[in-house]
């Protein structure tokens, strides 16, 4: 989806996929070292990366939204943290290699074609030995309508992120139902993918 798509989508005063950070990522940031650099990808108004920063971490948020980046910035201030906010289309740009020690990314929904470039972009990110997390909506998301893309061309096959994860060590894996409530966008029973991988 396009820059414009997603400045309209996040133009709303609130916070359109609530303030708190995901369930997913709460759960499993532990697993990330202390004072770690993290790298936020398709993090639009910057709640996990908020939330990364209070425990501690150097974070970047990635997205190509001006006003969803301009949220996380006025976000962090509320929370008296500090995260940098950079604009890039990650289906198109490439950010820096072996930079992170870990990296996130939750409901990052781009086209089919997409997806093994911002997978590839998010896991070269990081460092050897770091960590990769993400939580996205299956294709059985259709089914739900209780979040994400209406669109199936938007949503993700297990099969495919099994094949772009395999050379790495997975720490968790997870396919199936999960309940979200994060704000006016993500209410209720949906279907999602889960990974959490080792380089």
């Amino acid at each position: 989806m396009s820059k414009e798509h997603w400045d309209n989508s996040f133009s709303d005063e609130d916070y359109v996929y609530g303030e708190r950070e995901n369930v997913f990522i709460h759960d499993m940031s532990g697993i990330i070292p202390e004072h770690s650099k993290v790298g936020c990808f398709a993090e639009g108004e910057g709640r996990n990366a908020v939330y990364l920063a209070k425990l501690g971490h150097d974070v970047t948020s990635y997205d190509q939204s001006t006003i969803g980046l301009e949220k996380t910035k006025t976000l962090a201030g509320q929370n008296n943290v500090n995260v940098e906010a950079v604009e890039i289309d990650l289906t198109n740009e490439k950010v820096k290699t072996d930079q992170f020690d870990a990296a996130i990314m939750v409901f990052g929904h781009v086209p089919k074609q997409d997806q093994p470039f911002l997978m590839e972009n998010m896991m070269d990110s990081v460092k050897s030995g770091g960590y990769v997390m993400f939580e996205v909506y299956s294709d059985d998301q259709l089914n739900y309508r209780t979040g994400g893309p209406p669109a199936l061309d938007m949503l993700y096959n297990p099969a495919d992120i099994l094949g772009w994860i395999k050379n790495y060590k997975c720490i968790h894996f997870y396919y199936g139902e999960a309940n979200r409530m994060e704000g006016k966008r993500h209410i209720g029973q949906g279907h999602v993918i889960q990974a959490v991988i080792k380089k």
